[in-house]
């Protein structure tokens, strides 16, 4: 199993929606990530400059590169556009982290 770690940016004042959205996931996402092995995610703000924190585990990084193509996560990222910095697609500007540490 694969930890992956990335950090993407809220648009400052939209903390609270960004929770909410989240607290309301769409089961049908929700199903897609777990079929697709993703499994252990939490996404954790940085309340100073509106950042994201986001670590998951995988089974399988192959399949998580093609979520993107999958209409279920076209939608959720259309509607998290203005609320979030993203690309003109809509997804998520991310940017992977690399590990330093890892206590097991």
């Amino acid at each position: 199993m694969e930890r992956i770690a990335f950090k993407m940016k809220l648009i400052k004042g939209f903390e609270e929606e960004y929770r909410k959205r989240h607290d309301a996931i769409w089961p049908e996402l929700s199903a897609l990530l777990t079929e697709t092995g993703v499994s252990d995610y939490s996404i954790f703000l940085d309340r100073d400059n509106a950042e994201l924190f986001a670590v998951l585990k995988i089974h399988n990084s192959v399949l998580l590169k093609a979520l993107p193509a999958q209409p279920v996560m076209q939608k959720w990222w259309a509607y998290m556009s203005d609320i979030m910095e993203t690309s003109a697609t809509n997804e998520p500007l991310s940017f992977p982290l690399e590990e330093v540490f890892y206590l097991k």
